[in-house]
């Protein structure tokens, strides 16, 4: 069958990011049989017309959408994309009797609303690779479902079945010369429970991790065949407890594979030696979920770690001369006065580091802050997700919060909030040849 896969992403924030999750199921698409077009709609710079000669040109039998975020997370300065992917399905739909199949991870969390609010024909909830294969092995033999259909799998593939993506080289030398990175996923599966995500919904509570050999197969021919010069690991969280990721840095070091790489990491369970193997096969930056400043909030969204562990994790990573990235979100279940004063004085005495500050929480369905919430009369049942509410303390006002994060964040130079204040100079700065997580130009000397 021919089919026409749109990436319907539309964020540059900070930078733009290459639709891995589409090149990964157009892989498995085309793996099966199928005469397989992508079209990145960000790539053509959002233009309408692009969309509709590339309809006309491929005469698609089935075109499936794929929706990376609802919208940007941010109280602040909020931006919703569900209206865009909207027009994009409409803009098809004018060119072409295809049915029109939507998926990606924003889809999955909310499916029934997203598939009415954007007007698509069906839903795949969860892992494309294996249940859009199925759809089109139906549809190509005539058996097509009842329009609204909602296909989900409690089944997800084992680490070994993920397939590396189907890297276009038009699309990917874009990003790369925009700045962006090299994504490339070494696991699925997230089983910690923290109060506000939707990772282990999405991708299930167990790690399946996949082959390390394939993996870095995927970095050589990135490297090699497409001069990529930074790699982001785009797993949940990179540093697993059972250690898969120990197994795919040292295969890089095996194959004497080297290559300025960033990831996604938990502030807990990484030692001395990780650190030198990690540096070894290139490690050049670190983004660190550490998500609340103290220990009070920590408990409060569930997490593991302490701030102990906090700041240790950080001096381990400046020690041996790699930037970190922390994030932190104010607000969260436990916040008061007192312990948001007291994670501003911790965020102080953190060395070496750049910090992006978020208020609030985003309040998604399916997770334990949307059930702490609804205790909380903070949302009612039937509120509608799709529009973004976030998570405010009651303990503290909203007004005595953001005034006093701006006040204690704006003489520093290396804290950033609101979380996107720099995204139009970080931009330029990629458009100027800076390539990777320019956020480490924030941080601090260790000297």
């Amino acid at each position: 069958m021919k089919v026409l896969m749109i990436s319907a992403n539309t964020s540059r924030t900070p930078y733009p990011v290459y639709p891995l999750g589409m090149s990964m199921v157009a892989a498995a698409v085309s793996g099966a049989g199928h005469d397989v077009t992508c079209f990145d709609f960000l790539q053509s710079n959002l233009s309408f017309d692009a969309l509709r000669d590339a309809v006309r040109k491929v005469e698609p039998e089935v075109v499936g959408i794929s929706i990376r975020n609802i919208d940007n997370v941010n109280l602040l300065n909020e931006q919703r994309y569900v209206e865009i992917v909207r027009d994009v399905a409409d803009c098809v739909r004018r060119e072409s009797r295809a049915g029109i199949v939507l998926g990606g991870s924003a889809f999955s969390i909310m499916p029934e609303r997203m598939l009415s609010a954007v007007g698509g024909d069906y839903g795949i909830v969860g892992e494309g690779e294996a249940l859009f294969v199925r759809f089109l092995a139906d549809v190509s033999q005539g058996r097509y479902p009842p329009r609204g259909t909602i296909l989900r799998d409690g089944d997800l593939l084992p680490g070994e079945a993920i397939p590396s993506a189907q890297y276009s080289p038009e699309m990917l030398a874009h990003y790369l010369q925009s700045g962006s990175v090299a994504p490339v996923q070494t696991k699925r599966g997230c089983p910690l429970n923290c109060v506000y995500c939707s990772y282990p919904a999405l991708e299930g509570r167990e790690i399946r991790p996949r082959n390390p050999a394939c993996v870095i197969d995927d970095i050589e021919t990135l490297v090699n065949e497409h001069g990529a010069r930074f790699i982001f690991f785009t797993d949940s969280l990179f540093n697993d407890g059972g250690g898969a990721f120990r197994k795919v840095l040292r295969e890089m070091a095996d194959r004497g594979v080297s290559v300025p790489w960033s990831a996604f990491f938990s502030p807990a369970g990484i030692t001395p030696d990780d650190v030198e193997l990690m540096k070894r096969t290139g490690l050049r930056a670190v983004e660190m979920g550490s998500d609340a400043a103290c220990d009070a909030t920590l408990r409060g969204q569930r997490k593991l770690f302490t701030w102990h562990d906090v700041e240790t994790t950080n001096d381990l990573f400046a020690k041996a001369g790699v930037s970190t990235a922390h994030y932190f979100m104010f607000g969260g279940p436990e916040e008061t006065r007192a312990t948001a004063l007291e994670g501003i004085e911790n965020i102080r005495n953190l060395k070496c580091s750049a910090v992006f500050v978020f208020m609030g929480i985003r309040i998604l369905p399916d997770t334990e802050l949307y059930e702490i919430a609804l205790r909380e009369n903070l949302v009612t049942a039937s509120q509608d997700l799709l529009v973004p509410y976030y998570y405010l303390s009651p303990a503290v006002d909203r007004n005595w919060l953001e005034k006093t994060l701006t006040d204690a964040f704006r003489p520093l130079r290396h804290v950033v909030f609101p979380p996107d204040a720099l995204d139009d100079k970080l931009q330029l700065l990629h458009k100027l040849g800076y390539t990777g997580s320019l956020w480490e130009l924030l941080a601090p000397s260790s000297k």
